[in-house]
């Protein structure tokens, strides 16, 4: 089991800035890719971003490419989503998960989710 845990939404302005944390605890962190997944009100969860076992790949989705930055730290188990340029249309809850094996960037064959962490950005 991997217990994933997000930390720092919040309430930004648009054109602002904040870092989204994700702590792991449980099995080797370093054995799972990463990613970063969001859900508007009334919408389906999408992808954000994605980084590979041991940091050597990242990908973004299209609406937030150039504006966010994924990175992973293995000694603190921890992966973060550095969002700048922020925009209304960002506002949604934030969660990562965890997935061993083969890379894929696809929300059914995440293995381990977190509760995520909401933000939201006013214009």
């Amino acid at each position: 089991q991997v217990q994933l845990a997000e930390s720092g939404g919040g309430l930004v302005q648009a054109g602002g800035s904040l870092r989204l944390s994700c702590a792991a605890s449980g099995r080797t962190f370093s054995n799972y890719a990463m990613h970063w997944f969001r859900q508007a009100p009334g919408k389906e969860r999408e992808f954000v971003s994605a980084i590979s076992r041991y940091g050597g790949s990242t990908t973004y989705s299209d609406s937030v490419k150039g504006r966010f930055t994924i990175s992973r730290d293995d000694a603190k188990a921890t992966v973060y989503l550095q969002m700048n340029n922020l925009k209304p249309e960002d506002t949604a809850a934030y969660s990562c998960a965890a997935k061993s094996g083969l890379w894929s960037t696809w929300k059914d064959n995440m293995n381990y989710w977190g509760k995520g962490t909401l933000v939201t950005v006013s214009s």
